[in-house]
């Protein structure tokens, strides 16, 4: 059976194109149009159902193994192995088939993805009721349209068209529904349902935060303390996937005061990945996340935190639990593969970017709880758009 394996592979190598990404390689099925992942491990990490039901060495890994090497025999009967130069190309048949359908497929994926709520809202004596879910539809279509409330109207009609919501609300009404703290928890869960198609993907995280600007200015005094204007700031606490830039779980806080530091969300963040559904191999993060306590939660969920230490730090446990020792020697001891690993956290900061670029980073809303809404409904938008695009790079069916 493995022989068979072999030569199947063999075959795909031959008459397929493999592609590379981060961490693995995109393999295509030899008798179909799916597609499956393999991991740079290449033993058992495969996507496909022979290797997760039976749990051996499937034909895609070998096919990846005949990609990356030639294998050619000396004269003298030894075999000599070169191995293939890795290289990140850009899928773009899969970038430009996502782009051209995005607004498309994501009014279709929003839709599927929120629930019909048995409440109604009223708008007023003898004015029709407005499901929560057509609010929330036409809040999250004004995040991802950048448009101001009253400019984006004409893309409520034309969902309206296409029989995505029954009411068109009032853009008075689609703001007032964004300073509601009740749809903050729902945000959240629609945000751990967006990124659920790709939980058979990400195995490897990282986590960080970043700053959202907002239209308040904090106070300062230019002609006496020379104190320059700025706008506050709200912040963005995120886990990530290395992989395909989806977040998995996050938090908004303000800038300053208690509960907003980096360390404090570590645990909530890494608990609700988990939560989720994901499984956490590694989670890589920056020295504001260094605790023992942090080590010791991604041991519990079986992975390993490549999070570095600080100048002053002693390799000294404490309790009963001696990962942070053995992290801490690793560290010193084997810094240029720990930096391998750690090298994952600058897709954190991709993501960011993303995000900023794509849905602007200033957040439009009055008041804080609107902001928060506002916040969350960019990444709710983000991580539709990345579902939409890993559905043509990987060929992933989308269920939520």
């Amino acid at each position: 059976m493995e022989n068979l394996r072999q030569t199947k592979g063999l075959q795909i190598a031959k008459t397929k194109t493999i592609q590379e990404g981060y961490d693995g390689w995109i393999v295509p099925s030899q008798n179909s149009n799916k597609k499956y992942f393999v991991r740079k491990d290449l033993d058992k990490t495969c996507s496909c159902p022979d290797c997760k039901s039976r749990g051996v060495k499937c034909k895609h890994a070998f096919a990846v193994e005949y990609y990356l090497q030639k294998i050619t025999k000396n004269k003298d009967g030894s075999v000599q192995i070169e191995h293939k130069r890795l290289t990140y190309p850009q899928a773009w048949s899969a970038y430009n088939k996502s782009q051209q359908e995005e607004k498309t497929r994501f009014l279709e994926l929003l839709n599927d993805l929120i629930e019909q709520p048995a409440e109604q809202e009223k708008r007023g004596r003898g004015q029709p009721k407005i499901s929560n879910h057509d609010l929330l539809f036409s809040a999250t279509l004004k995040v991802y349209s950048q448009f101001s409330l009253r400019r984006f109207m004409s893309d409520l009609n034309e969902a309206k068209q296409k029989g995505l919501i029954k009411q068109k609300p009032c853009f008075a009404s689609v703001g007032h529904f964004m300073q509601k703290e009740e749809i903050t928890p729902i945000l959240k869960q629609l945000i751990a349902l967006s990124a659920s198609p790709l939980k058979a993907v990400e195995t490897k995280f990282a986590i960080d935060s970043t700053g959202f600007r907002t239209t308040k200015f904090n106070d300062y005094c230019k002609d006496k303390h020379d104190t320059k204007r700025k706008h506050k700031f709200l912040k963005l606490h995120a886990v990530c996937g290395t992989k395909t830039n989806i977040i998995t779980a996050c938090e908004v806080t303000p800038s300053e005061g208690k509960g907003t530091g980096d360390i404090s969300l570590f645990a909530p963040l890494a608990n609700a990945t988990k939560a989720n559904g994901f499984g956490i191999e590694e989670m890589t993060a920056d020295m504001a996340y260094s605790s023992r306590d942090n080590l010791s939660l991604i041991e519990d969920f079986g992975g390993t935190a490549f999070i570095p230490f600080k100048k002053d730090t002693t390799g000294r446990p404490k309790g009963k639990s001696h990962t942070w020792r053995k992290m801490f020697h690793y560290f010193k001891f084997n810094q240029e593969e720990f930096m391998q690993h750690y090298h994952a956290r600058s897709n954190v900061e991709s993501t960011f970017n993303m995000i900023k670029a794509k849905f602007n980073d200033l957040l439009k809303s009055k008041t804080f709880t609107a902001q928060k809404n506002e916040l969350l409904l960019k990444v709710l938008c983000h991580n539709i758009v990345c579902v939409i695009h890993e559905t043509n790079e990987l060929g992933i069916k989308t269920q939520f």
